[in-house]
This record gives structure tokens, C-alpha cells and sequence, in this order.
């Protein structure tokens, strides 16, 4: 999940007193909270007391004096890193002491009271489930209480997550991201001010690393076989199939689709998923429309994750539709950038006067044995995009090594939940770091690619740094067989 800080503001005192800085945490480009240097001081500190000084990231240091805003402003982007580097930690990131505390402080900055409320949860066919949840209910407990309204079993809970989405005017979903662990649904859906935005459950597709805590994302549709052996199981996946496919995210023939009619009529679930399951997109999250460089500049298309790749489908003269793929295993790195346009006049004070975000997802592909090549892809759902490579990574990197995505599930035992011993040998790569050149699936890319001049991850053709790089551990080179 993406953490940032791009704006902090000067504060009075809650007394009236000497004013202070405020650093407005966003999540997504939405904001999350506010807290002061002080209160993340205080979070480093607890989280050095429990994981040690060296697990931590550097934190930027306290000054004597007060400082000045260009002082301010690199106190800004050290603390963006150091939440950045804190999240992205499988330890430190799943930690309860990180997560309490950023739902703490999204609760006081929503200034939200802990009361018993009643929180609407739409299912795939708009269906609408009310539960009663407190307001300081985190994203566990609200997915329990949904479940338990639709006596979902406690062992396929994990197959399950909510989303917050923005509902449009012809009723179909834009999907803004999966609720984390870190925060408060009814806090986050009641803060967004909007009637369009609402929580929606699904089968857990994207967008969570494989290495956090559960719930979890799984991508091969094998693992449907588990949720359709339950009754209300097998409804939840066939409710989201036959919304899917009349929203056209499924592709489907005249003859498929008659087949699938026939199948409806009958009330022959398991064999119309069957069916589903052999089309074109099933299982994939599909995104708004938007821009890409690719084939051409300012190409508008359509993207859908799934079966380890990203697709783009345009519109070419005559109405007739093209589709593109991109391999999760051909990209050997990507990254998501930034950028707020300036005002007119080609200035803009910290939090004034700023404009929407662009947000671009960008990826180096291997376009064939000795060409590596930027893509980039302009959407305000770049962000969930990245996380959805970085699942289906993580999928890849599980089976590589031996390991089943149904042992990552927790499992309940004595009324607790608790990982797996095999989820604690299987990390996400940081994302923070280069691919190791050692591993061996690097090793086998060097000897197949003598001619591509394989650059630094932190040194992408474009400008960005490091840190915002995604190195793949999946990345695989291309041998005759594929050419």
C-alpha cells in the first residue's frame, strides 16, 4: 500500500497556544490522518523497544531549534521514506503496533467517536448487507461480521475481501483499493463526504503481498475449488462470475454466452463456474479506462490484472478491439511516480493551490531476447495496479518454491488466528532494495541476454529514485522456445 506525505500544515496549539506542524499521512492519494513529528517519534521509539534498532529504518533526528521551511520540508520527505521503508517491512509493517497506531490517529483525525453503528457492505450483485460494527472496528472485524451475516465459514474468510469502491452513474464499481489492516472501514468510507464511494466484498484478488498478514490474495482460480464446495461460498463466487461477465469484464462468445445462458437456466452453479473459469479474464480485476504509451503516445486502453500479466485492450478505427499482454515475468522492474500540476503562475506553497495528482504506473518489459523497454501507464489506479504486480509476484515466488497458497491461509485454532509455519518462510522481496544479481533466476536472465545492457534499478530511463522502484524476483529471460 502506497504511504505518503505531501503536505504538512502549520497548526495552532489545541490551547491556543505556539502553533505546530501537522504532516497529513495519504494512503492512495487520499488522506489518512494527521500527526505530528512528536506522536511519530513516539511510534519509532515503541517499534525500536520490540524489533530493535537495526530492523528500523533511519528516523530524521530532533532538532533544538525551530526550523526553517526548508528545513521542514526535507523533515517531510525523511518521515515519507521512513513510513514507506515501515510498511513495506513484512515485520515491522504487519505489526500491530504500526497498525494501531495509524487507526488511532485516523479516528482522532476524523474526529470520529467510538459508538455502535450500522455499516452497509455490497455484494458483487448489489446486494446489500448491514452489519453492526463499532467505528473503531478495523478491517478484520467488519470482514467477520459480514461474514458471519452471510454464515460465511470462518475458514473461507480469508478468501474474501472488502474493497472500498466508487460507484458510477451506470452502477458499475471504479475499485479505489482493498481495505488494510491499518485502518477503520466506517471511518474510511464516512471521511470520503460522498454518497458514491461504498464497501464491496469480493473474492480477495489484489491487491496484499502474500508475505502480510491475512487476509490474503490468491489469482490461480485452482483455489475457487475450496470456496465452491460451501454453499454460500459457491453463491458469493457465482453472484461476482454473472456480475462480471454482464459488465463485460469477462470476455465471452455468442456461442460461450449461450452456453453460460443455459447453464443459468438450469441453477447449475458449479458447472457454470467451470465453464467461466476457461474464458478470457476470469479472475482478472479490471480498471477504468485510461492512457498508455504503448503501442503509440496518448493511446487510450483499457487494463485488467490477472493470470500473472497485465492486459491492455484499445479501441482501434472501425470499432475493432485490440489486446496486448504484458508477462508479470518479463518485467524486470516497475515503479509507480507522482505529479501535481502547478497553478498558473508556476508556483505553489506546501498543501495551496494544487491540482489533481497524475499518477503514472511505468514497467521495464522485455520486449524480446536483447530489448528491454519502459511502458508506462497514466491512471488515477496506478497505485493498485503496482500492488496487483506485486501479489501476483508473490503467487509466482510461493509456487516456485515449493509452497501452496492455501498453506499461506491462517487458520483459526482455539478461537485465534495465527500464520502458518510455511507463510514465515516465504517473504515478499523488499521493495525497498535492487534484486539480488546472485539469485538464480537473475543468473539465468544474464546468460540468455548478453546483448541488453541491463541498467540499475536505481537508475531507470526516467526520473525517479530508488525507492520507488519494484525489482521483480520473477523475472525471467526469453530462450528460442519463446521466440
Amino acid at each position: 500500500m502506497h504511504f505518503s506525505i505531501p503536505e504538512t500544515e502549520s497548526r495552532s496549539g489545541d490551547s491556543g497556544g505556539s502553533a505546530y506542524v501537522a504532516y497529513n499521512i495519504h494512503v492512495n492519494g487520499v488522506l489518512h490522518c494527521r500527526v505530528r513529528y512528536s506522536q511519530l517519534l513516539g511510534l519509532h521509539e515503541q517499534l525500536r523497544k520490540e524489533y530493535g534498532a537495526n530492523v528500523l529504518p533511519a528516523f530524521p533526528p530532533k532538532k533544538l531549534f525551530s526550523l526553517t521551511p526548508a528545513e521542514v520540508e526535507q523533515r517531510r520527505e525523511q518521515l515519507e521514506k521512513y513510513m514507506q521503508a515501515v510498511r513495506q517491512d513484512p515485520l515491522l509493517g504487519s505489526s500491530e503496533t504500526f497498525n494501531s497506531f495509524l487507526r488511532r490517529a485516523q479516528q482522532e483525525t476524523q474526529q470520529v467517536p467510538t459508538e455502535e453503528v450500522s455499516l452497509e457492505v455490497l455484494l458483487s450483485n448489489g446486494q446489500k448487507v448491514l452489519v453492526s460494527v463499532l467505528t473503531s472496528d478495523q478491517t478484520e472485524d467488519v470482514l467477520e461480521a459480514v461474514a458471519a451475516k452471510l454464515d460465511l465459514p470462518d475458514d473461507l474468510i480469508g478468501y474474501f475481501s472488502l474493497f472500498l469502491v466508487r460507484e458510477k452513474e451506470d452502477g458499475a464499481f471504479s475499485f479505489v483499493r482493498k481495505l488494510q489492516e491499518f485502518e477503520l472501514p466506517y471511518v474510511s468510507v464516512t471521511s470520503l463526504r460522498s454518497q458514491e464511494y461504498k464497501i464491496v466484498l469480493r473474492k480477495s484478488l489484489a491487491p496484499l503481498p502474500l508475505s502480510t498478514p491475512w487476509p490474503h490474495s490468491y489469482w490461480d482460480s485452482a483455489y475457487d475449488d475450496d470456496v465452491m464446495e460451501n454453499r454460500v461460498g459457491l453463491n458469493l463466487l457465482y453472484a461476482q462470475t454473472v456480475s462480471d461477465i454482464e459488465r463485460g469484464w469477462i470476455l465471452v462468445t455468442k456461442e460461450q454466452h449461450r452456453q453460460l445462458k443455459s447453464l443459468q437456466e438450469k441453477v447449475s452453479k458449479k458447472e457454470f463456474l467451470r465453464l467461466a473459469q476457461t474464458l478470457r479474464h476470469y479472475g482478472y480485476l479490471r480498471f477504468d479506462a485510461c492512457v498508455a504509451d504503448f503501442p503509440e503516445k496518448d493511446c487510450p486502453v483499457v487494463v485488467s490484472a490477472g493470470n500473472s500479466e497485465l492486459s491492455l485492450q484499445l479501441r482501434l478505427p472501425g470499432q475493432q478491439l485490440r489486446e496486448g499482454s504484458f508477462r508479470v515475468t518479463r518485467m524486470r522492474c516497475w515503479r509507480v511516480t507522482s505529479s501535481v500540476p502547478l497553478p498558473s503562475g508556476g508556483t505553489s506553497s506546501p498543501g495551496r493551490g494544487r491540482g489533481e495528482v497524475r499518477l503514472e504506473l511505468a514497467f521495464e518489459y522485455l520486449m524480446s531476447k536483447d530489448r528491454l523497454q519502459w511502458v508506462t501507464i497514466t491512471s488515477p489506479q496506478a497505485i493498485m495496479m503496482s500492488i496487483c504486480l506485486q501479489s501476483m509476484v508473490d503467487e509466482l515466488m510461493v509456487k516456485k518454491s515449493g509452497g501452496s497458497i492455501r498453506k499461506m491461509l491462517r487458520r483459526r485454532v482455539g478461537g485465534t488466528l495465527r500464520r502458518s509455519d510455511s507463510q514465515q518462510a516465504v517473504k515478499s522481496p523488499p521493495l525497498l532494495e535492487s534484486p539480488d544479481a546472485s539469485r538464480e533466476s537473475m543468473v539465468k536472465l544474464s546468460s540468455k541476454l548478453s546483448a541488453v545492457s541491463l541498467r540499475g534499478i536505481g537508475s531507470p530511463s526516467t526520473d525517479a529514485s530508488a525507492s520507488d522502484v519494484h525489482g521483480n524476483f520473477a523475472f525471467e529471460g526469453i530462450g528460442d522456445e519463446d521466440l
